[in-house]
């Protein structure tokens, strides 16, 4: 199985590297690219940067995911359903912002929960959990079921487009959360949520190689969803089937920079009565931008402080055992 692992790896971010380059320069000739505007904060950046990262990361996924597993499940074609409808919708949000436009809200909201639905109905979902006091499966209500399921893969896809606002953030994030989620897996003995957990991790580190500051691309919305969605199943169908209460708190901590960061950020604006889901510059890399910190220490900073929840959420895992 390490070898999987191994194979999984090397063919994913080979993919990726490979493929950004020419789809960097396909940006610039269609003008797919992302430029800086000085009536909004979040664009920092100083040059047109292309926006066409995300077909490199999804390519690099779905191909290496099911060369190595040949999981041609029902579940399967769900995920990747589910990735293909973030990415048209990512893509036409991208585009919108090329123009200097906003996409409508509320249809890239119905259309951002499409895929957590079509994932809970092939069968991956949060059933329940054992009862610590009596040792007892407690099975949710369907309707809790489907909830929670659509709540929680729904939150984390947009937890991680939020935290895409500086040079390497998002993708850096990304790849410490899947290393969790994978390490976790593994002491679970979950081999096909390891496994994707890895080639997270793989497209990840690629995608870093250009979007290190400073950044030669962007992944847009397209790539920040899509990464966030894969992470959130990986957890829903990985260490959330161990059905512990603790095992509850191990995605979040897996998760934990991006997930409470917004949390602080939707409670701030429900109680300035602000749209909650409207892009500003509250996140917490802005924050620290404010106050006078560097792009890479804030980097720096947010990364170490996610490898310290990661290694929380590993601790919480041996716990169990």
């Amino acid at each position: 199985m390490l070898l999987q692992y191994f194979i999984s790896f090397i063919m994913a971010f080979s993919i990726v590297y490979v493929l950004i380059p020419p789809l960097r320069k396909l940006a610039f000739k269609i003008d797919f690219v992302d430029r800086p505007r000085q009536d909004v904060e979040r664009k920092i950046h100083k040059e047109p940067i292309p926006l066409t990262a995300s077909y490199a990361i999804f390519i690099g996924f779905v191909f290496s995911y099911l060369i190595v597993s040949r999981d041609f499940s029902m579940q399967t074609g769900a995920i990747i359903l589910g990735s293909i409808i973030l990415l048209v919708i990512g893509t036409l949000d991208d585009w919108y912002k090329t123009k200097g436009k906003d996409f409508p809200v509320l249809p890239k909201l119905i259309v951002q929960l499409m895929p957590a639905v079509i994932v809970y109905a092939s069968g991956i979902a949060f059933t329940g959990f054992v009862n610590p006091l009596d040792g007892e499966y407690v099975l949710l209500p369907v309707w809790l079921q489907f909830i929670l399921t659509v709540l929680w893969i729904f939150g984390v896809t947009t937890v991680i487009n939020f935290s895409d606002g500086m040079d390497g953030l998002a993708g850096a994030l990304s790849a410490i959360s899947a290393t969790t989620l994978f390490i976790v897996a593994l002491m679970a003995g979950q081999g096909e949520s390891a496994l994707m957990a890895m080639v997270i991790v793989a497209v990840a580190l690629a995608y870093l190689k250009y979007n290190k500051p400073p950044a030669k691309i962007f992944m847009g919305d397209a790539g920040a969803t899509f990464l966030g969605f894969i992470l959130s199943v990986i957890a829903l169908d990985g260490v959330l089937k161990q059905a512990t209460v603790l095992s509850i708190f191990i995605p979040v901590l897996a998760l934990g920079v991006p997930i409470f960061d917004n949390i602080y950020v939707v409670l701030k604006r429900l109680i300035r009565k602000q749209p909650i889901y409207q892009a500003d510059a509250s996140q917490a890399h802005y924050r620290l931008l404010r106050l006078g910190l560097k792009p890479i220490q804030i980097v720096a900073f947010l990364c170490l402080v996610s490898i310290c929840f990661g290694l929380s959420s590993i601790i919480l895992q041996l716990v169990q055992f």
